[in-house]
């Protein structure tokens, strides 16, 4: 690795886009796909079966099957497993325990958004040769995290696909990927935004770092360090170890809250896009947070040295707040308390308020407007 030395890249902003990835560019494939996908819903009547409409465009997909609805989702780890490989090379340590858990978790954050259960996991990993599987040290770490991260959410792992892909997955490189299927039951537990209203409180729920989303950045960051991965946050704590915690799972919290009593009005996975997720429901609305999270040290550390604003930061990473529970006001305090007694801090940002669909984070004097996330 040959870190920079020209000062003028140094002290350039470095943006998602620079780093390879342009939501501009592939937004409007997401909602032609969406389209396209809304056609077939027909043929779910054949078998006595009905799509519920107000999941196209959400975080997963809901069907009414009679008795209950069944929710799925299929997501990909991306390209935090570039910074495992990095990393072993660096510190000999495999890191694919963790890595098998940022799967499961991408797949699994999305499907508990609107109320369900998880029920089953699929694994795909796709490696870019047979050699791949024969590294016992790494392959193992992988079935073991998977395998930890299904018991944290009571999940079954029914299976999956090992495709070796030379050609199309590089040389010595994975690309893992998770489905998962889970229940809407009883169905009153759905949480589409139907109930979604002003005055209902936003709460957020900690990240433990960067997660699973903004690692193009952050790969790309590592060209202005002095010692590349190795370059230290903080004390102790090197910058590719700290990338390297794992996702936090969320569907404990959701699943407590339900034993609790309490239901979400609506959800947001805080993952690409950053907190612009927060406009993800297609009312008109405003999200006023007073009170933001503490910023994880390793975001502070790629928004410095990326020299990104706060605004250009809290749009591309979850800056502390990995995912969003909108909840009656009067069960706001409760949540938190669910939330903290799984072990995942959480607090009160902010409220849902009658006005043009904007989200004001005002601590920051920032503004995101419908404008800043199209994703139908």
């Amino acid at each position: 690795m040959n870190p920079t030395t020209d000062s003028s890249a140094q002290g350039a902003t470095l943006s998602y886009e620079q780093a390879g990835v342009d939501y501009d560019l592939i937004d409007p494939l997401k909602v032609s796909a969406q389209r396209a996908a809304a056609a077939t819903a027909v043929h779910l009547g054949g078998h006595g079966f009905s799509e519920v409409t107000a999941s196209r465009g959400e975080s997963a997909y809901v069907v009414d099957v009679g008795p209950f609805y069944l929710a799925s989702i299929v997501e990909c780890l991306g390209s935090k497993a570039l910074v495992a490989d990095e990393m072993r090379q660096l510190t000999g340590k495999s890191y694919y325990d963790s890595i098998a858990q940022d799967t499961i978790a991408m797949a699994i954050n999305d499907l508990i958004t609107v109320g369900a259960t998880p029920l089953v996991v699929q694994a795909y990993w796709a490696a870019g040769g047979s050699d791949w599987f024969a590294d016992a040290q790494r392959s193992q770490a992988l079935v073991a995290g998977w395998k930890r991260a299904c018991d944290t959410c009571r999940v079954a792992w029914g299976g999956g696909e090992t495709p070796a892909l030379a050609g199309i997955v590089a040389d010595g490189r994975i690309d893992l990927a998770a489905a998962c299927t889970g229940l809407v039951n009883p169905k009153s537990r759905l949480s589409l935004g139907q109930h979604l209203a002003p005055g209902d409180a936003i709460v957020l729920l900690a990240s433990s770092g960067i997660h699973a989303n903004g690692l193009s950045l952050a790969r790309k960051l590592v060209e202005r360090l002095p010692h590349g991965y190795l370059t230290e946050v903080e004390t102790g704590l090197s910058y590719g170890d700290a990338l390297l915690a794992p996702t936090v799972l969320y569907s404990p919290v959701t699943e407590a809250l339900f034993a609790a009593g309490i239901t979400p009005r609506y959800c947001a996975n805080i993952t690409g896009h950053g907190w612009r997720k927060l406009l993800r429901h297609p009312a008109a609305q405003r999200y006023r947070v007073h009170t933001v999270p503490a910023v994880p040290p390793v975001l502070k550390f790629i928004q410095r040295h990326a020299r990104q604003d706060d605004r250009e930061a809290y749009s591309t990473l979850n800056m502390g707040a990995g995912f969003a529970i909108f909840v009656a006001a009067e069960d706001a305090q409760r949540t938190v308390e669910v939330a903290r007694a799984q072990g995942v801090e959480a607090l009160v940002a902010g409220a849902v308020e009658p006005g043009p669909k904007e989200l004001l984070i005002e601590p920051l004097n920032i503004r995101f407007g419908d404008d800043d996330l199209q994703l139908r």
